[in-house]
């Protein structure tokens, strides 16, 4: 496949839970090696948007295609298989477990913790200090920034092409949001590609390479961050507020 040849594309997905039309032909491209920020109010259908990519709900119309190969009708754990890691807005951690039983139930080739790779684990807690500082502590433990760390650390315990994360810097701290940001930048570096559903607008601004906004369940405009920090009037229009 081409280096030219798009991550991720939907072109005219429609997506319906039971009796809503939530998802009205979203037109989507996340080019590879970038960071693609998904802005729009609440309601908007950005959640819906990563879980039909997820194919955790399936489009009831249009096409996705993830590095050029058709996954539309694909089932979650085949899209997984193909170096897809999505963290939700919940984060999804098991509270009970300890942050090393939550890391290794997600390394699908390790069944203990010496079977993790030893490299790997050495950079993800460079990225994330707490998740090596609390490694034998129950994860129903962590503070709310901490959880949100061990979830990320958690969706890239093993190589990933695609990194899908919802709402990553809601409720931090300014501070954790700093570290959040420079993982992701250093994630984008070693050439993962990201697509991050974001309402903190200067987290988006601070990251973000390209940028779509959605409303009611369109994809309204699709460009650079750059353009759009540049355009208080746009940002109004799209946001309702400005960068």
């Amino acid at each position: 496949m081409p280096h030219t040849t798009p991550m991720l594309t939907l072109t005219d997905v429609h997506t319906h839970i039971g009796a809503y039309h939530i998802l009205h032909g979203v037109n989507l491209t996340v080019p590879r090696g970038q960071l693609t920020m998904l802005l729009g109010r609440n309601g908007a259908g950005k959640t819906t948007t990563l879980r039909t990519i997820m194919g955790l709900w399936h489009a009831s119309q249009g096409r996705i295609t993830l590095d050029g190969q058709d996954i539309s009708a694909s089932h979650t754990p085949d899209i997984a298989q193909q170096g897809v890691a999505y963290v939700p807005e919940n984060m999804g951690i098991f509270a009970d477990l300890t942050v090393q039983e939550n890391m290794l139930l997600a390394a699908r080739q390790a069944r203990r913790a010496q079977d993790l790779d030893a490299q790997r684990l050495a950079w993800i807690y460079k990225l994330f200090p707490a998740v090596e500082k609390f490694w034998h502590h129950p994860a129903g433990k962590l503070s709310g920034g901490q959880k949100q760390m061990l979830a990320v650390a958690r969706a890239i315990v093993e190589p990933r092409q695609l990194l899908i994360v919802d709402e990553p810097s809601k409720g931090l701290a300014p501070a954790i949001i700093d570290n959040m940001i420079d993982a992701f930048a250093q994630l984008k570096a070693s050439g993962v590609t990201l697509l991050l559903v974001e309402q903190n607008l200067s987290f988006a601004q601070r990251l973000g390479d390209q940028v779509a906004v959605m409303d009611n369940g369109r994809v309204v405009h699709a460009g650079t961050m750059q353009a759009l920090s540049d355009n208080t009037d746009l940002q109004h229009q799209l946001l309702g507020l400005a960068l």
